[in-house]
């Protein structure tokens, strides 16, 4: 029987199992579910093919890990003095923040967890190349008004793609201008839409062109062709859903990356409607608190 294995990020345990299910065993925020993967996106990484295996010793369990394969990270629930001296024995893997711009890690990362000091849950294959599924970045602490400029990076680096000198993005709801900052900075032509003002530092910046206007009022026909638009603009996700697909319909935008933002109770309705959107995906950024991102490339 194979089994899957979906972590939630601290504090988001609650919405991946209204998105799941009943699982067949949890333990701390790693939910164990019957048959293939699945969508999931509350989940911060998935655990392919999920396999338990006794331990008898501690010299015994790293044996076991590193005759399958190389990186291993551990996921300690419980148990975590035994599981911290277990992954001593494994080889070290780096948890350094990233430097932004840096391309995804290329070397498999398995994952495994101690259920009992007698027993362990693993998995070769994962999703994320990161531990936990989680980015760290070397963060600029000075230039950006607010952290929400991290979910945008943590996005371009996950589909390894970068705006370009010559494009044009337009950032929906810029205020304060974190991510107009994230994408003028990359050379793109950016056009910053809000009824409040930029940040004076960033407002400053040559290629933001700023308009003062609602970011739910503003037609996408007035932009031309549009490489990119992101919205990092908090509404309701039924409203964010509106807006997108009045820009799906102009056609004229090649690119999007959008943040819904859940007031309350977790709207899973609405986000389904977000991920059954052609060539789109859906997911909770390391970056992200009680909202997803929502993508959609041009190829």
């Amino acid at each position: 029987m194979t089994q899957t294995a979906y972590l939630a990020a601290d504090g988001y345990l609650e919405p991946l199992l209204e998105e799941l299910g009943t699982p067949e065993e949890i333990y701390g925020n790693l939910v164990l579910m019957r048959g293939d993967a699945k969508p999931a996106y509350w989940a911060q990484n998935v655990w392919y093919d999920v396999q338990r295996a006794p331990v008898a010793s501690i010299k015994d369990a790293a044996k076991q890990l590193r005759a399958i394969q190389r990186n291993w990270s551990v996921y300690s629930h419980d148990f975590h003095r035994r599981a911290a001296l277990i992954q001593e024995n494994l080889p070290h893997i780096s948890a350094k923040p990233v430097e932004f711009p840096s391309p995804l890690p290329k070397a498999p990362l398995g994952a495994w967890t101690l259920i009992a000091p007698d027993a362990m849950l693993f998995a070769a294959k994962t999703a994320s190349p990161y531990i936990h599924g989680e980015v760290h970045f070397v963060e600029d602490k000075e230039t950006p008004p607010n952290r929400a400029y991290l979910k945008l990076w943590e996005a371009f680096t996950l589909i390894e793609r970068l705006p370009k000198k010559g494009e044009t993005c337009v950032d929906l709801g810029a205020c304060p201008g974190g991510w107009s900052w994230v994408l003028a900075k990359t050379g793109a032509d950016v056009i910053s839409v809000d009824k409040a003002p930029l940040e004076p530092h960033i407002a400053k910046m040559k290629n933001i062109a700023f308009r003062k206007e609602s970011a739910f009022g503003i037609k996408p026909e007035v932009f031309g062709e549009v490489d990119w638009m992101c919205c990092d603009i908090a509404c309701y996700p039924e409203r964010l859903l509106r807006l997108v697909n009045e820009w799906l319909k102009a056609g004229n935008c090649k690119n999007f990356i959008c943040t819904l933002k859940f007031q309350g109770p977790t709207d899973h309705a609405t986000a389904k409607q977000f991920a059954a959107i052609e060539g789109s995906r859906l997911l909770h950024l390391s970056c992200n608190k009680h909202e997803l991102t929502w993508i959609k490339l041009s190829d």
